[in-house]
């Protein structure tokens, strides 16, 4: 691999993960090591339950597996946005990419996803929000 390429890749603040087919992790950067909590040696080889929480596993794996089997996904372009688990059991929010990963017969291969941590965008927005609903609840209170 190109000597730039692999700074990129393993050097880059987003985690950046490839998993193969079965859904087993096959790259994990430095990016996910500090995201997630666990070091490359560590992730490398096990499945995506890794960072998957649990209530969740279910719904992903149905959408994981149908897309491997067709190659298909609507979510080729934008943000996809869900929460995952950290080493320590605690939850991170994320925003993600995800590239559809092809032999050269087009039979898939798996994907890889480019993940962002907004955990503190969105406990700051949830925060607002529920601020705003007492705001607005108080004024419907006085207008009365």
């Amino acid at each position: 691999m190109d000597r730039r390429l692999n700074q990129l890749l393993n050097e880059a603040p987003d985690a950046i993960i490839i998993a193969d087919r079965e859904g087993g992790v096959r790259f994990w950067n430095r990016g996910a090591e500090l995201m997630f909590g666990h070091s490359a040696a560590e992730a490398v080889g096990q499945s995506l339950d890794l960072i998957i929480p649990e209530n969740l596993r279910k719904r992903h794996w149905e959408g994981y597996w149908r897309v491997m089997a067709s190659g298909e996904t609507k979510y080729k372009t934008g943000l996809l946005s869900s929460p995952g688990v950290r080493k320590d059991g605690s939850r991170v929010s994320l925003e993600f990419s995800m590239v559809m990963l092809r032999d050269e017969a087009g039979a898939m291969q798996g994907c890889a996803a480019i993940m962002r941590d907004v955990t503190e965008r969105w406990t700051r927005e949830k925060e607002l929000k529920e601020r705003l609903t007492a705001c607005e609840t108080k004024l419907a209170a006085v207008s009365v």
